[in-house]
């Protein structure tokens, strides 16, 4: 009678084991350091990266506590009810702005409901050289849904950003109130950083369009 065979892995040294311990612990370590560089390369493509972006543009980015969305108003609102300048949620008209660029100044509470539906409002002060409005708006001219942009006087030589981050609306047709405004302010134009905001902002208001419902003239 043949005697047995003895499995191969029965009978493995203390330094054999050692030495595969340290081989899966080190496979271990591996998959969890990509697990982090993929967590930051996503991180930094979201909202973190377009803080980034601006930043590194000269830009500063704020947020603010969004009010409530369901306020239409038929006259213009006190600055006083809004809680960023420009405004970034609250009281709007009932109809909101074209989307397109503007000559003139477009009433902010109008604005308000471009922000409610996804837009992003780009405003510019009176201080802002011409070279630099032209290259904003050949920069809209190339991707402009949900974009309007016009001047602001009292924005001086800065040009704002604005959009209305919430929920979407809930079953029954309840808007959140949650959410956060948020407001970037740049001393140039810069195509790179004005890029990351849209892509991290754009199209997530309270009352949500697809962007293709806001394109120019919607």
């Amino acid at each position: 009678m043949q005697s047995p065979r003895t499995r191969s892995g029965g009978n493995r040294s203390p330094e054999d084991r050692r030495r595969w311990q340290i081989l899966i612990g080190t496979a271990a370590l591996g998959f969890l350091g990509l697990a982090v560089v993929i967590a930051l390369v996503a991180f930094r493509g979201g909202s973190g990266g377009a803080r980034e972006a601006l930043e590194k543009a000269g830009c500063t980015l704020q947020t603010f506590p969004a009010s409530a969305s369901g306020q239409h108003v038929e006259q213009a609102p006190p600055r006083s009810r809004y809680n960023s300048f420009p405004p970034t949620s609250g009281p709007h008209n009932p109809t909101a702005a074209p989307f397109d660029v503007y000559d003139e100044p477009v009433e902010q509470y109008r604005l308000v409901h471009n922000m409610e539906h996804g837009g992003v409002a780009i405003q510019y002060g009176r201080g802002v050289p011409e070279a630099q409005v032209s290259e904003l708006v050949a920069w809209y001219r190339e991707h402009p849904n949900g974009l309007v942009v016009a001047p602001l006087t009292e924005l001086g030589k800065t040009i704002a950003l604005g959009a209305w981050n919430a929920e979407a609306l809930q079953q029954g047709g309840q808007e959140s109130s949650d959410g956060q405004g948020i407001l970037a302010k740049c001393p140039r134009f810069r195509a790179g950083a004005f890029d990351a905001f849209v892509d991290a902002y754009a199209f997530k208001g309270p009352e949500r369009f697809p962007e293709d419902a806001l394109a120019p003239g919607s």
